[in-house]
């Protein structure tokens, strides 16, 4: 998908949101990053959200 962003030359916005929309999604949900420890921000932010709550419950 990166490279569909890249190489890719949009008339204009209303183009170009659709694909991004598209990478954003697959970039947050589906491809694992090395600075969150092999998780996607997704579950990384899901992990934060449940430590919080037994945080408070402590």
């Amino acid at each position: 998908m990166d490279e569909r962003l890249n190489e890719h030359l949009f008339a204009n916005l209303r183009h170009a949101r659709e694909p991004i929309a598209e990478w954003r999604n697959d970039d947050n949900h589906h491809r694992p990053h090395t600075s969150l420890d092999g998780l996607t921000p997704w579950e990384y932010r899901q992990r934060s959200v449940e430590d919080q709550t037994l945080n408070r419950a402590n």
